[in-house]
């Protein structure tokens, strides 16, 4: 069924509007909505995998901006079967900001749900089933041995939990757009009215960098007046459990290019007289860091805004599951001199995101490469600067002897200097945290942990990056409540979503919906 035909059937079958809670009547409690909502959802599991492949099937690289701009429009007729109000906020050559308004009777807060719609580059040959935008039903994780299931089709009794759908952007973020609609229809159908007016904020570049964002928002700033922003971004906890997070690491990007010859030479001739860029590239990016991890730049750390104590109370509360972590990925030692994960997501890092030169395996040649590429990346925390922070690479680089440029050299520079390194800036953004002692941050953990049998995590801050600050310079305080397994090849091949998970998530939005206030 196309959307525009569930829509039609939907607000054909749906209650016109949501119900109104009678004068006196006490809210429902989070863990009965969540019941609810579980019992909506157990009536409707195909309708919901029905609506999540068909939008999983648009492609929605944010580059591609003939699909982008289809996903936005799939979109709008998602949120408008729904009753919301919806506009478009346009950015030339990318997907427009999708805005929606649904307002509730007597509400007396107003919270907005960000996610994003666009989704990271593929290389269909590095999918197993070679087709990222044709989502995929498998009982299990591939590693597993998961088998193919027919999607979507009727199966008797529930999906099972550990199903898996297999796709891009099956976890990041299109299931937490389709699990907060799913948790309005979910209320809707069993007459609990929402206790919040609903925005939401639906992005077309986050994987391009959300370079446009803040600039689109602040020309409508009048859509924006709300108490709380919460992002649906980012994984649960590596221990499976809920969580939720207030704060988020900045991000910036870097291209570093290093010459040799002004061609590749053949190895036996040239080998041992002409410099080879591979191998002066490798003693750079390693001088970066020692055997422990710990970056060697000066300065590195210099910025960064401690903990409060709130902050470390609920950091020592974290789960310790290190140990499995390093079992199932396989690494006899970490980085960190010791420290546990979530202590060193709350400092800055630097990362080789990818290396290349010349060629390897069955293309591998004898020569001296002409020139080696590094693509590196550094995650800010609270009180960095991202260009002070490039400035501080870029010194250090300068100090191992690097004549560094931002254009090809040319042949006068590759004669006159002995290292080049060509250094491509591709910007990024600072990283964001709200007070954990703010009312509205205890009211929106109250929700979630009692929704979920008070099995959440509190984290200070997450691990990846979401340009939450543009909202923090709004006025706006923010908080993340992600829903997607941690497993979920995030950013690579074979991304997936874990059923039992997504579901659980669809019954913390829908408690969010009808109980947050404070």
């Amino acid at each position: 069924m196309r959307t525009t035909e569930f829509a039609i059937l939907f607000l054909l079958c749906a209650a016109p509007c949501f119900a109104q809670k009678p004068a006196g009547r006490a809210a429902i409690p989070p863990a009965q909505v969540a019941e609810e909502v579980r019992r909506y959802r157990l009536n409707n599991e195909d309708r919901i995998m029905r609506e999540l492949t068909e939008f999983l099937a648009i492609p929605n690289v944010a580059s591609d901006t003939e699909n982008i701009q289809k996903n936005a429009a799939h979109l709008v007729e998602m949120l408008e079967a729904r009753g919301i109000e919806t506009h478009l906020l346009p950015i030339s050559g990318r997907g427009p900001v999708v805005f929606g308004k649904l307002n509730a009777p007597d509400a007396k807060r107003t919270v907005i749900f960000y996610a994003h719609y666009d989704g990271q580059p593929v290389d269909p040959a590095a999918w197993t089933d070679g087709k990222p935008f044709e989502p995929v039903l498998r009982s299990d994780t591939i590693e597993a041995g998961g088998n193919r299931i027919p999607c979507p089709e009727k199966h008797p009794g529930a999906y099972n939990d550990n199903w898996r759908i297999y796709a891009r952007s099956s976890s990041d973020d299109k299931s937490p757009i389709v699990a907060l609609l799913t948790a309005i229809d979910a209320l809707r159908a069993q007459r609990i009215p929402l206790g919040v007016n609903l925005k939401v904020i639906f992005e077309g570049e986050e994987e391009a960098g959300s370079t446009n964002l803040q600039h689109t928002l602040e020309l409508h700033k009048n859509l924006l007046g709300a108490d709380l922003l919460i992002t649906a971004d980012g994984p649960v906890h590596q221990s499976g459990r809920p969580l939720v997070f207030f704060g988020n690491r900045g991000d910036i990007g870097m291209d570093i290019t290093v010459y040799g010859p002004l061609r590749a030479l053949h190895s036996g001739h040239y080998g041992n007289w002409a410099p080879n860029p591979a191998m002066e590239l490798s003693r750079l990016l390693a001088s970066m860091k020692d055997e422990n991890g710990r970056v060697l730049i000066d300065g590195y750390y210099d910025d960064v805004v401690p903990l409060t104590q709130i902050e470390r109370e609920a950091l020592a509360l974290m789960p310790d599951n290190d140990a499995e972590l390093q079992h199932a990925l396989g690494i006899a030692k970490p980085e960190g001199s010791g420290k546990k994960l979530v202590e060193l997501i709350n400092e800055p890092s630097l990362n080789i995101r990818g290396f290349r030169s010349a060629y390897v395996g069955e293309q591998a040649q004898n020569v001296v490469p002409e020139k080696a590429e590094a693509s590196v990346e550094a995650r800010l925390v609270k009180g960095e600067d991202p260009q002070k922070k490039f400035e501080q690479i870029v010194g250090f680089i300068q100090k191992q002897g690097f004549y560094v440029i931002d254009h090809e050299p040319t042949i006068e520079e590759r004669r006159e200097h002995t290292r080049i390194a060509k250094i491509v800036n591709e910007g990024g953004y600072r990283a964001s945290r709200t007070a954990m002692d703010l009312p509205v941050s205890k009211a929106l953990l109250k929700v979630v942990q009692d929704a979920t049998g008070g099995t959440a995590v509190v984290a200070p801050t997450l691990g990846g990056s979401v340009p939450m600050y543009i909202f923090e310079d709004l006025g706006l305080p923010w908080i993340g409540v992600p829903i997607v397994n941690y497993d979920n090849h995030q950013h690579s091949s074979d991304e997936n979503l874990r059923l039992g998970t997504f579901w659980r998530g669809i019954e913390e939005y829908g408690a969010i919906l009808a109980d947050l206030n404070w």
